[in-house]
């Protein structure tokens, strides 16, 4: 009785030893993504309460899941010099960040970029004043 028992063990044993291990779990998706439009009134890089609420709302996401990189991207209307047009999306992203920043979010996750004149929104020709292209785009990955 004891050798059919063991038998019956070592039958168990030897199948379940050859058996081909279950395949690894899938991981998991990665955090969707999440985009922001803060814009700015001309000739300014200052946040109006408007696109304080919206940087508060982005750091919250942005603290409340596993992203670990946002991106404030600049822009400015066709109003203007080139060359400053370039150094004011700069200001209007820097000032996204320090906010985002004053609401917990960790400056080391934040890239800024500055884009000027390129990347309109709403296509216009140079010297247009238009406030769609007054932004900061933030993008939460």
């Amino acid at each position: 009785m004891l050798k059919k028992l063991l038998a019956v063990v070592a039958v168990a044993f030897l199948v379940g030893a050859c058996a081909e291990p279950a395949p690894p779990p899938a991981p998991p998706p990665p955090p969707p993504v999440r985009n922001f439009l803060v814009f700015f009134d001309f000739d300014k890089s200052s946040l109006t309460p408007r696109a304080m609420d919206i940087v508060k709302e982005a750091a919250r996401i942005t603290k409340a899941g596993q992203n670990t990189r946002v991106t404030c991207t600049g822009h400015t209307d066709t109003a203007g010099p080139a060359n400053y047009n370039m150094a004011l999306s700069l200001r209007r992203a820097n000032t996204v960040k320090d906010a985002l920043v004053r609401e917990g979010v960790s400056p080391t996750v934040i890239s800024v970029i500055g884009k000027g004149e390129q990347a309109l929104l709403v296509a216009t020709k140079d010297g247009v004043r238009e406030p769609q292209n007054r932004r900061v785009e933030i993008v939460i990955q």
